[in-house]
């Protein structure tokens, strides 16, 4: 292990686009630059199922990557809290640019957590529409129904995206209750999310670390919006340290024009 105490920890399990690639080499020039330890996992561990006799998710959603939802390996690195300070958790679709700031810097704080709140970017009025739209759909009944406070005001309810995250780990640990991340994740109070009952349908493990962080009231840093720029969706992308190419189906050729996509944001 490198002589670091922060780490920044990615998954990348299948076969890689083009765009991918790019992004997970910018991440790893960025964790040369400031000495930090670069962690991909490419080998699925947890493979976390939905039941498939409960399941509203398509077939097609879970079978395609042999049976398992890709997107909750991300929780595999609960498993290195005790041996980093701190650990960033940043998507393969995530660009950091060569002169970007160091995201650990904006943990410096008695926080467990840390992340972009999507209300608080600076937003195009299309997505403005989507995140409320979205924000009623995924915490409406969580608010009203599960006596958890998701802070709505004229723009929905407060999430965070969570394909940027930072964790200050021993703030943090306490709250998993010394569980694996495995363990974590199949919580009965989970089980909703991971079988993508009702609303959740296409939910990601976005919507449980939402339900997660405001039960358990973990305290949480409103990360500055310029460490997870959603590439469309904001006025500001080149103003972002960090471009999250976010939808890639939707990106111009699917995002496999990396050139067209970076002369985009610069």
């Amino acid at each position: 292990m490198k002589n670091t105490n922060r780490m920044i920890f990615q998954v990348a399990v299948g076969p890689q686009s083009k765009l991918y690639e790019h992004c997970i080499q910018s991440v790893t020039e960025y964790c040369a630059k400031y000495d930090i330890t670069h962690h991909i996992l490419n080998q699925p561990k947890l493979r976390i199922k939905p039941d498939v006799f409960a399941t509203n998710r398509s077939k097609e959603s879970y079978e395609k990557y042999g049976g398992y939802l890709p997107i909750y390996e991300k929780e595999n690195a609960f498993q290195f809290l005790d041996d980093y300070d701190q650990i960033a958790i940043i998507d393969a679709d995530i660009y950091i640019r060569p002169n970007a700031r160091n995201i650990f810097d904006q943990m410096n704080c008695k926080c467990a957590f840390g992340a972009v709140c999507e209300r608080e970017m600076d937003i195009q009025d299309w997505y403005e529409k989507k995140i409320i739209n979205y924000s009623y759909m995924q915490y409406e009944r969580l608010h009203d129904f599960g006596g958890i406070n998701f802070k709505p005001n004229e723009l929905g309810f407060e999430f965070f995206n969570m394909g940027m995250i930072v964790i200050n780990s021993q703030i943090f640990k306490p709250y998993l209750n010394g569980q694996t991340p495995r363990q974590f994740l199949e919580r009965m109070e989970f089980k909703d999310f991971i079988d993508g009952q009702g609303a959740w349908k296409w939910s990601t493990d976005q919507t449980l670390l939402n339900y997660f962080l405001k039960k358990y009231n973990v305290p949480t840093k409103h990360i500055n919006p310029t460490f997870n720029g959603l590439f469309t969706a904001v006025n500001n992308i080149k103003e972002c340290d960090f471009v999250h190419f976010f939808l890639k189906d939707k990106l111009p050729n699917k995002g496999e024009n990396v050139e067209e996509l970076m002369n985009a944001i610069n």
